[in-house]
């Protein structure tokens, strides 16, 4: 197949989900081209199959803020004639399932050169619909192209239920969790040999991956790292960067931990960083998933989340990570200390956090599906 994929190529869950399977679909021989404003960053480097266009927004002075959804539904369009894409795959609804639609619309209407009909899909990843896409004036909209879409995926069992909550869409939404590469993602021998580069031997190391924002609750992080550092030698890395970084930063000082904290910033190659951790910190206020916590139990790291949104779906409570209520820093740094403080336990439930990664979440169990999603669209189409 020739798949058209749109994604916000910035650090965050979306973008990494989209990256991911784009490069998954050119292993197996699909041709698929990335169009965005930038390179997705996990695109780092070429690859037989990805293509990648550049959408251009103009800067005329008229527009204070520049019509990038206008912009990207005629990079749709043009990719979509020219390379004779077979579909367009929009991840996150707000603007790109609008953009898809209007590629589809011009590519069908009597001035086309070649009058066809373009489906696409649209994924839902959470903010596009818990946050943004039930603002009121986004949301007639959103709940549109959703309904306009030729097919309908989730995330979570969490997102499909709380899109037909708020937005009553009419179209099928099926359920298609995030994933990870387990042939990439795990802990090696080479891995663990990086561990001397962050903590001593005798310290234990937790860590955090996101993109900083507020929902992620970063001042959480450091007040249960500062907890657990108190009752076992530990270190924390903080990866990514955003918003909330300068304040965590500042808590660190605060608090006089900040040398036992190392912020490392936006990282390229995560798997790389994950496995050298034994425990991994996400507080968050609401994860429609939790692809951090997944890509970390790939690696046989012991995530600590909040019992909210889609994490559920994920870890295992007591078998392959702990849940907490939002913002009960005491019980997520109870948890760590307890399975910090016990060499077996961690061994045992990091094996266990990565065989459950294996059997359900694996790319090569998950791709199919978005394959036999694309074929079902494609038939419906023709």
């Amino acid at each position: 197949m020739r798949i058209g994929i749109t994604c916000y190529p910035t650090y965050g869950g979306s973008g990494v989900v989209a990256t991911e399977l784009g490069l998954e679909l050119a292993q197996r021989g699909h041709q698929v081209h990335f169009i965005s404003y930038s390179q997705p960053i996990r695109l780092t480097e070429p690859q037989p199959n990805i293509h990648y266009h550049e959408v251009e927004v103009s800067r005329y002075p008229l527009f204070e803020y520049p019509p990038y959804d206008l912009a990207l539904a005629t990079r749709m369009a043009e990719v979509a004639e020219i390379y004779e894409l077979d579909l367009l795959h929009v991840h996150y609804a707000i603007p790109h399932s609008v953009s898809a639609m209007l590629a589809r619309q011009m590519l069908g209407c009597d001035h086309a050169r070649t009058r066809r009909h373009l489906p696409y899909v649209t994924t839902l990843h959470g903010t596009d619909i818990t946050l943004v896409g039930a603002d009121p004036s986004y949301l007639p909209i959103t709940r549109f192209s959703i309904d306009q879409s030729d097919g309908v995926t989730s995330i979570s069992s969490y997102l499909k239920q709380r899109t037909l909550e708020v937005f009553e869409v009419r179209t099928p939404i099926e359920v298609i969790p995030n994933f990870v590469n387990c042939d990439l993602y795990e802990r090696t021998p080479e891995v663990m040999q990086r561990r001397s580069e962050y903590a001593r031997a005798d310290e234990k190391i937790l860590v955090h991956l996101s993109n900083f924002r507020p929902v992620k609750r970063i001042p959480d992080v450091i007040e249960i790292f500062d907890r657990v550092q108190k009752q076992v030698p530990s270190r924390l890395l903080m990866i990514g960067d955003g918003p909330e970084r300068s304040r965590a930063e500042w808590l660190a000082v605060n608090k006089g931990i900040h040398d036992k904290i190392e912020f490392l910033g936006k990282q390229d190659r995560i798997h790389e960083k994950l496995g050298v951790a034994d425990v991994m910190l996400l507080p968050s206020e609401l994860e429609s998933f939790g692809l951090a916590a997944l890509e970390a139990m790939a690696c046989e790291v012991v995530p600590i989340a909040t019992n909210e949104g889609g994490v559920p779906e994920v870890i295992d409570h007591g078998k392959t990570g702990f849940l907490a209520a939002v913002g009960d820093v005491d019980t997520m740094a109870n948890y760590a200390i307890e399975v910090l403080s016990d060499d077996a336990k961690l061994k045992r439930m990091g094996e266990a956090a990565r065989a459950s990664a294996q059997a359900r979440f694996c790319a090569s169990k998950i791709i199919p599906l978005y394959e036999k999603h694309y074929r079902a669209v494609l038939d419906r189409s023709s």
